[in-house]
């Protein structure tokens, strides 16, 4: 299928932390940290009630998003540690594979800066609604498996690898939409839509919901809408954005923290009955023609369209799994290497199990890597990249 990618809605300029136990453990000494202050719950207003929110999920291994009282707080933090800046949001991120691979994309872009224009590679082409250059960085802690932090009377270990996002970024929170937005959708193949979880003004996301649908009446008829979810910031919003966009959305891409907060429980995710009862509840709640759900050990699709999309989950998990063990920078030539590797023999048993139960489900298995210094930091926006790159060279149906 001819057409161009365009992927949106938002973009960020992101602090990724290297983590380090020896600052955390003296962060915590100075601002005299216990055990049951941890928690993932309260504001964050502050440095210690940062530093508290980060130990709390890290030990608990859970991915998430959160928001911060000020930037500032952000930069401060940040300043205790190295750190790298890099381009972040789901859209962006897929740009950046798909560039890996050699496919060009546009990107909407809320906001602009010099870091922008440096990072962001000429083969995507910007669409943005920014007025002026503003900077309002995203948090990004990625702890490892059995990282360790001692404190006053006792210690955290982390049971697993993730990632935690915190930000306060005042032009995602208002996602103006650009005027070009419906020209470019004109020509595009593929429509990626992502972001609306940072927004706090109820009645701003009904208008901003408007003006989307509005832009996409420029859609072709045949262009397939990709709609991510991600964790909101307020939760009731994610049920007006369903409302409103739910009708033109073809595939509904989520990850396992998401899956469990809509279920409000904990999903074994190599459990059979565990996953199809929570595959089939969350497909009720989410009606669409491909609902996909990506995890560590698979990646799974379910509704009448999910078949179409084998080899999209296919180049999706392959391209992930390539950014788990080499990080940034990665070409097709590395993602081809991934194929070749042992896949996770419980996320395969789980996958035909699935596939055995749920008539129109299909799914891959996720790869089993051993990486001393593994990438979690956009790992599912990656995997987006990858369904959309194998939609646009193989012009997968929509």
């Amino acid at each position: 299928m001819d057409g161009q990618l365009v992927l949106g809605l938002g973009g960020t300029v992101d602090y990724e932390l290297r983590w380090d136990s020896a600052v955390l453990e003296r962060l915590a000494r100075e601002h005299e940290v216990r055990l049951d202050e941890l928690t993932t719950t309260s504001p964050i207003d502050d440095e210690r009630s940062l530093l508290l929110t980060v130990l709390a999920f890290a030990a608990t291994g859970t991915g998430a998003e959160r928001f911060v009282a000020s930037s500032d707080i952000i930069e401060r933090f940040a300043a205790h540690f190295d750190h790298d800046v890099t381009l972040g949001g789901t859209g962006v991120r897929a740009g950046l594979v798909l560039d890996s691979l050699g496919i060009p994309s546009v990107q909407h872009l809320v906001s602009i800066d010099d870091n922008v224009r440096r990072l962001l590679p000429a083969s995507i082409s910007i669409v943005s609604s920014a007025e002026r250059d503003t900077l309002d960085p995203h948090l990004i802690v990625q702890f490892p498996a059995d990282a360790r932090v001692r404190l006053a009377d006792g210690e955290i270990v982390s049971p697993g690898a993730n990632r935690l996002i915190f930000a306060n970024d005042p032009p995602n929170r208002t996602m103006a939409i650009a005027p070009a937005l419906g020209d470019a959708l004109a020509g595009a193949s593929a429509f990626l839509i992502s972001g609306f979880n940072t927004m706090q003004d109820h009645d701003l996301l009904v208008q901003r919901l408007d003006e989307l649908v509005d832009a996409m009446r420029d859609l072709p008829a045949d262009a397939l809408v990709y709609y991510e979810d991600a964790g909101f910031y307020t939760r009731a919003f994610a049920e007006t954005v369903r409302s409103r966009l739910l009708p033109g959305i073809h595939v509904y891409g989520m990850n396992e923290d998401e899956l469990q907060e809509y279920l409000g429980r904990a999903v074994d995710l190599l459990d059979p009955a565990h996953v199809i009862s929570a595959l089939d509840e969350i497909h009720r709640l989410i009606p669409v023609p491909a609902l996909v759900v990506h995890t560590r050990y698979w990646a799974l699709a379910v509704g009448p369209d999910a078949a179409r999309h084998r080899a999209a989950l296919e180049s999706a998990v392959r391209v992930a799994a390539t950014r788990y063990r080499l990080g940034d920078g990665f070409s097709a030539a590395d993602a081809a290497e991934t194929s070749a590797m042992d896949r996770h023999e419980g996320g395969a048993e789980l996958v035909r199990a699935v596939e055995d139960s749920i008539p129109d489900a299909t799914g891959v298995a996720a790869f089993s890597l051993d990486v001393p210094s593994p990438t979690t930091i956009g790992l599912g926006d990656t995997f987006v990249g990858g369904f959309l790159a194998a939609h646009a060279q193989n012009g997968a149906p929509s």
